[in-house]
């Protein structure tokens, strides 16, 4: 039986990148996490120990660093892009880069009312996130979100489930339903080079906001399905997205011990075991193609 070398890939994983804008007075951060993964003509080192072909990891560090001093980083899936095409472009030997971005948002703190120049708190553990792949298949960019905590009061019921012996969990028809979402979009190759990057994830995440507000939910699953069609309906250069949905339970508690009902205003969060509802929408019509990259 014949023992070969398989699918391969290495890079530089979570490199740390805070820039500074110092142009004026009102300075701007960027704070971003950045992952590099290249393939190609790498069987040498993994045979023989040969690593003339290798870029080190260390220097695609320092190409992110590099890179982000040249000029602005500006859109963050420009930015992938950018660093994605340059392995591919000098390094003969490397024929794929997939290059992943999460940036971390801060807020200016305000002092007597008024944002001030250079300080900044952190705002939430919200991520925007972006994932670029250069390869002999062509360039593809997805886009997303991770970690929006978003809850509503009511709005949202769950009964009508299927019953075994092993079944405890009441019926409801008023329910807290709570999430953090993670999201990830994949757009058509041909608006690539013209893609307003910004506008487009701003319409997206508002359309996951509005869609989870708004839809009267008997399941999460539902939820997740409106909040999909939601973007596909008001981005037309995205192709599908992805959505994972941990059910952030909270459970009413039992004060009759006490003395004391409770109307639906006094729970308990419980922070696992959860629920975990993922799943894809997709435009008609669309070649979802080789997903191994983007994902």
């Amino acid at each position: 039986m014949a023992i070969t070398l398989g699918a391969n890939q290495y890079g530089k994983a979570e490199v740390r990148l805070v820039t500074v804008s110092r142009t004026g007075p009102v300075h701007a951060i960027r704070d971003l996490t950045i992952s590099t993964s290249l393939r190609g003509d790498l069987a040498d080192t993994h045979l023989t120990g040969d690593n003339a072909k290798v870029v080190p990891t260390d220097t695609q560090k320092n190409t992110v660093y590099a890179l982000a001093r040249q000029e602005p980083v500006g859109q963050v899936e420009e930015f992938a892009l950018r660093l994605a095409r340059h392995f591919v472009d000098n390094h003969e030997h490397i024929t794929g880069a997939r290059v992943s971005v999460a940036e971390h948002g801060w807020d200016r703190i305000t002092v007597n009312g008024t944002p001030h120049d250079h300080a900044f708190s952190r705002s939430s553990d919200e991520r925007r996130t972006a994932v670029a792949t250069v390869d002999d298949r062509g360039t593809r960019v997805v886009s997303g979100l991770s970690d929006l905590v978003v809850l509503k009061s009511t709005g949202s019921e769950f009964h009508g489930f299927a019953k075994d012996r092993y079944t405890t969990l009441p019926e409801t028809t008023d329910r807290i339903l709570a999430t953090a979402v993670t999201a990830t979009w994949r757009h058509g190759s041909p608006t690539l080079s013209t893609k307003d990057w910004d506008a487009s994830f701003t319409s997206a995440r508002t359309a996951i906001l509005a869609a989870f507000a708004d839809t009267h939910s008997l399941s999460l699953q539902q939820t997740l399905f409106a909040m999909g069609r939601a973007v596909l309906e008001a981005e037309q250069g995205i192709t599908e997205i992805r959505l994972v949905l941990p059910n952030k339970h909270h459970f009413a508690v039992d004060l009759s011990p006490f003395g004391l009902d409770n109307d639906n205003e006094v729970f308990h969060a419980a922070d696992r075991p959860y629920g975990l509802i993922e799943g894809t929408v997709v435009r008609d019509g669309t070649d979802d193609g080789d997903p191994r990259d983007e994902w």
